[in-house]
């Protein structure tokens, strides 16, 4: 399973030893404004050319508005940004009929496109007569709800075999993390400090100290 990283702050786009390579960095108009930026295309550009620089494989980029004219502005600069960075540019938009002529706008660029918000199966088949490439339910919105986030989340793993791929968003807990591992879940989405807290365990620290101990009695005492 692939890990995204969720959030608009540089500092944060590269995690610690024992945790696995990240695939991209996934922002939306939110994370944007929380790392204290404003919701323009140079900051999108900045973000390209950062990921960049870290050598980050993918960038997802959420539109602000569904304006076909603002998305084909936008899109003009960012798609020959992503090929001077090296980086795969993927285009996040609400699961929404309103966005629908900004789909259809995306897909004239050949960038692949990411559903975000989805919540529902209905959803879910009209996500796929959009020839989305990916969709990103928020796991933690539905369980609140009082949804049952399981199976929606093995019927988007029944679609990757259409090639419609699940992006598992906002993921904060490690039961699950496995769980969407163990269901084969294309990807899914991470705030930097979760990721870095899991890259150790105090269960494995514990067996790394009685380790310790044991090498240290064995080397004090050597069977004879």
């Amino acid at each position: 399973m692939k890990l995204y990283l969720d959030t608009a702050e540089i500092r944060h786009w590269q995690l610690p030893a024992g945790c696995p390579p990240v695939q991209g960095i996934t922002t939306n108009p939110t994370l944007i404004q929380q790392a204290g930026l404003p919701v323009t295309l140079e900051t999108y550009l900045h973000l390209l050319r950062k990921a960049g620089t870290l050598r980050l494989p993918e960038l997802m980029l959420q539109l602000p508005r569904p304006d076909v004219a603002e998305s084909h502005e936008w899109l003009s600069h960012l798609l020959p940004a992503a090929g001077q960075a090296g980086v795969r540019l993927t285009i996040k938009l609400p699961c929404h009929p309103d966005w629908e002529p900004v789909i259809r706008e995306v897909h004239a660029w050949g960038l692949p496109l990411l559903l975000t918000g989805l919540s529902n199966p209905m959803q879910l088949l009209w996500a796929k007569s959009q020839n989305a490439h990916f969709v990103a339910p928020y796991l933690g919105r539905l369980h609140a709800d009082g949804r049952d986030i399981w199976t929606l989340v093995r019927a988007c793993v029944a679609m990757q075999r259409d090639g419609l791929q699940l992006l598992a968003a906002s993921i904060k807990e490690a039961p699950v993390l496995s769980e969407l591992i163990a269901c084969g879940a294309h990807a899914a989405t991470v705030r930097p400090e979760f990721a870095a807290s899991l890259a150790t365990d105090p269960l494995t620290d514990a067996a790394m100290a009685q380790f310790d101990r044991e090498v240290e009695q064995s080397l004090r005492h050597p069977l004879g």
